[in-house]
């Protein structure tokens, strides 16, 4: 097993990855901006290091002082957490090739997910469903009309080097595919250095369905349950819940062997993620994109696996079995995570600010990944999430029960937070009954 990891991220997710690798007996290095100097990541680090200011590019995504905080703390691997340097294939082959271990998937696997047509052409190959769409990028306006005209509209237009909800556009006609093209490419330009374009099937009441898999030293690929994620604000995701009400078991192996398929298409390690859309009518589904990354709401199919998804990452790149038999999986109960952000709960707009009251809920089936606490600050240079509630039982209604509860004892003061935006939807009928779809946000609004 890695004897000393360095966790290249902030937040709630650095936290989480340092509980486990201390349980494991690991020694746990944190590094941090000047901003997040005084956060619970910090403190319950073995070791921490100052990496820069609170600008991400000149700390968080600096890939030198990264590197140079892992040769000066003597760490044997670096685990990117997500977001940030995650999914940069560049950044993993640098830390191979600096003579460490990489807690996730190989950078040509990176590399091949990365770019959404590239990903879609490898996943029809596979015999993945894909959505028809555009198989290269789009040359200019014009070529995006025509595609949209042979597709059908609506459309999407997505940022073919796009992720996390960004990028993205929705166009209704012709008229509104021209607005939307020029906003995505300038988008993808200034975000991800890359202007291509894809233009896809667009679905209006579609529900957004994730599958967990994980890439084990052996070679082989597993699928560990579906997630839920249709509960989205600006195309990202506010709850995840697992098993999915919409699935039924005949979905669910046709959904979970397409997952498989897809891994083993890029020959997979580590934990990542397989999207899909599916469309209530028919029971279709579609791939999205993959996350070639440890997910935000991986505590959901830990719950309903009984596993730790850090450990099996650190388990994978350190060559180990996991601690699972692969062949026996088995799931059980209903878990529900929703995300605790900095941000008013009608219009959803950042509300950074001074903690001045932080109290967690507790009780069974109740866990809270979270990020900060009582005193901390909350500054506006990264995301607005401030923690995780994550809610679990042996049914989805004792879930939804238990989750009531918690959300009504979760107390923050001072930054603005979304708290009460739970408390409204675990009393909306909608989503009570399971049948809802990526509207159901816009519709309570």
């Amino acid at each position: 097993m890695i004897e000393s990891l360095l966790v290249a991220n902030r937040g709630e997710i650095a936290r989480r990855i340092i509980r486990t690798a201390k349980r494991l007996g690991i020694r746990a290095i944190a590094v941090h901006s000047e901003a997040d100097a005084d956060l619970p990541f910090v403190a319950e680090a073995d070791e921490a290091v100052l990496i820069g200011p609170p600008n991400p590019a000149l700390s968080y995504r600096n890939t030198e002082a990264i590197l140079a905080a892992a040769k000066s703390t003597g760490a044997q691997a670096i685990h990117p957490g997500y977001g940030f340097l995650s999914e940069n294939a560049e950044f993993a082959r640098t830390v191979e090739a600096s003579g460490l271990i990489w807690v996730g998937p190989d950078a040509d696997a990176i590399t091949a997910m990365g770019d959404k047509i590239n990903a879609r052409n490898l996943m029809a190959a596979a015999g993945v469903p894909v959505a028809s769409g555009t198989t290269d990028p789009t040359v200019d306006l014009d070529a995006a009309v025509t595609a949209a005209a042979e597709i059908g509209y609506p459309v999407m237009v997505k940022a073919a080097a796009g992720g996390g909800g960004m990028g993205m556009g929705v166009a209704v006609d012709e008229a509104a595919l021209r607005t939307e093209y020029d906003k995505v490419r300038a988008f993808a330009e200034r975000m991800f250095g890359d202007g291509s374009v894809l233009i896809e099937r667009y679905f209006p009441r579609v529900r957004h369905v994730e599958v967990q898999i994980l890439g084990l030293a052996d070679g082989r690929v597993v699928a560990l349950g579906e997630r839920e994620c249709s509960v989205q604000r600006r195309n990202q995701k506010l709850v995840e819940e697992s098993p999915s009400p919409a699935v039924s078991p005949e979905l669910r192996s046709r959904l979970l062997a397409a997952a498989v398929r897809a891994g083993e298409a890029v020959g997979y390690r580590n934990a990542g993620t397989v999207e899909c859309l599916l469309d209530p009518a028919t029971g279709e589904f579609f791939f999205l994109e993959m996350n070639t990354r440890l997910q935000v709401e991986h505590p959901v199919t830990e719950y309903v696996y009984g596993i730790d998804l850090v450990e099996e990452q650190l388990r994978v790149a350190s060559g180990l079995a996991p601690t699972f038999d692969p062949d026996a999986l088995t799931p059980g109960g209903h878990a529900i995570e929703m995300r605790i952000n900095a941000e008013d709960p009608k219009r959803f707009l950042p509300g950074p600010g001074v903690i001045r009251t932080w109290v967690e809920p507790t009780g069974e089936g109740v866990r809270v990944d979270s990020g900060y606490t009582e005193g901390n600050t909350v500054t506006p240079f990264y995301d607005s999430l401030l923690a995780k509630l994550i809610v679990s039982g042996a049914t989805r209604e004792e879930v939804l029960e238990r989750a009531e509860g918690a959300v009504a004892a979760f107390q923050i003061v001072g930054p603005k937070n979304n708290v009460s935006f739970f408390a409204e939807l675990l009393q909306n009928e909608e989503f009570r009954s399971g049948a809802y779809d990526t509207g159901i946000v816009s519709r309570m609004r």
